[in-house]
This record gives structure tokens, sequence and C-alpha cells, in this order.
């Protein structure tokens, strides 16, 4: 092979890398939960492609045992799961439109459509390998 194929050959293996190469996330998925209410609540399940929404209230003592569990899925799922937290009585709107009667309540959105609730407390393994399957 001459000098000018070897360049050719080269350019044309890195275009291929280049093309075949996964696409970044076009969003940033963050790794804390983010705060939703009544009138971001659609936006939020649009926008990420796996949206676990918490609604909880302040006085809900199930709810503030399962809050420090949602902290660390947000930072070891980051990337793959974004979490969201919908304090209930500031947001009776999606409360009364997802007919939300017992907390925690664990909203699971998939593209932006809702395809699971979770309801209860749950120990943090269980609660892994529910989400799991979601991914």
């Amino acid at each position: 092979m001459d000098e000018l194929e070897e360049i050719k050959k080269k350019k044309m293996e890195k275009m291929m890398r280049e093309m075949n190469k996964p696409d970044e996330p076009a969003i940033e998925l963050p790794g804390k939960p983010i705060i939703v209410t009544d009138s971001t609540v659609d936006a939020a399940a649009s926008q990420y492609p796996v949206l676990i929404l918490d609604c909880w209230a302040e006085w809900c003592g199930p709810c503030r045992m399962i809050a420090p569990i949602i902290e660390q899925l947000a930072q070891e799922m980051k990337g793959r799961v974004v979490f969201g937290k919908l304090d209930v009585d500031k947001n009776p709107q999606t409360a009364n439109k997802y007919r939300i009667s017992a907390i925690p309540t664990l909203m699971v959105f998939k593209n932006g459509k809702l395809i699971d609730k979770l309801v209860g407390a749950y120990p943090k393994p269980t609660l892994v390998a529910k989400i799991q399957k979601y991914l």
C-alpha cells in the first residue's frame, strides 16, 4: 500500500469510529432529586427517559424514612434514572390527577408516560430491585 492509500484508510477508520460512537445524552441527568410541582410535572416526566417521582408530605413519617434512600439512589443511579420530589400538600392537582391516596407513592414515568406506582416505604434493596426492571 502506498502512503496515500494508508492515509485514506486511517481517515476512513476514524470516520467509522465517530459514526459508531454512542450519542451523548442531550440533557444532563441530575445526581440529586429535583423538585417537581403541579406546573412542572408534565415537563419533567417528558424531559427525562426515566423519572421516579416521590410523592410525599412533611408530616408523613414513612416519607421521611425513605427520603435519605431517595437521595442515595439519585446519586448511585445518576445517568440512568432521575428522581423527583413532589409535596402532595403543596401540589394537590397532581395528587388528584394521578389519584394518589396514600403516601409515600413513587410514580414511575418512562418516556413521559406513567408506567407504575410503588406505594409504601420500601427498604433500599427492595426499591433498587423494583427500579431495575424499568431500566
